[in-house]
């Protein structure tokens, strides 16, 4: 579980913020509650895609993939308004779309690479979503959250 809010405290931090060095970014996950070491951070890097890009003043800074989806899957979409619901079962999420939607759905979520999802199964309007082994339903719905942003929002105006 803790590797789980490290991935998704630097994913965070690096969108938000430049950092240049692996101390500077250990530093910021110490001040938000979070120990790391050099290798277990470089680690995470690496499964993230993170990259060093230069920073335009000659030196370098971290950068997350531009957009994960679109770097696996051969489209950009917005999924977010044929989501319907979200139903939590026993650790696993069930996302409910409109008819026709969910296999283009579970592509795209799947296609997001993201570590907390194992995978999707889907059929014409339904998506199981299978997270990791201690992978909570809050850190499932951070991760959905992330891949197509608005999705919380947009299950509420329905």
């Amino acid at each position: 579980m803790q590797k789980t809010v490290r991935l998704l405290a630097i994913e965070k931090i690096i969108g938000e913020e430049i950092i240049s060095t692996q101390e500077e970014l250990i530093k910021k996950l110490q001040a938000g509650g979070i120990d790391c070491t050099q290798a277990t951070l470089s680690r995470n890097l690496r499964q993230l895609g993170v990259a060093r890009v230069p920073d335009g003043a000659g030196g370098y800074r971290y950068s997350m993939p531009g957009s994960t989806v679109t770097s696996s899957a051969p489209f950009k979409m917005n999924i977010v308004p044929v989501i319907r619901e979200l139903v939590e079962a026993q650790g696993l999420m069930v996302i409910k779309t409109f008819p026709g939607n969910a296999s283009n759905t579970a592509f795209y979520i799947d296609g997001a690479g993201r570590y907390e999802i194992a995978g999707t199964i889907a059929g014409d309007d339904t998506i199981l979503v299978i997270p990791r082994d201690g992978i909570t339903n809050g850190q499932l719905h951070a991760c959905l959250e992330i891949i197509p942003p608005g999705i919380h929002e947009q299950i509420k105006q329905k």
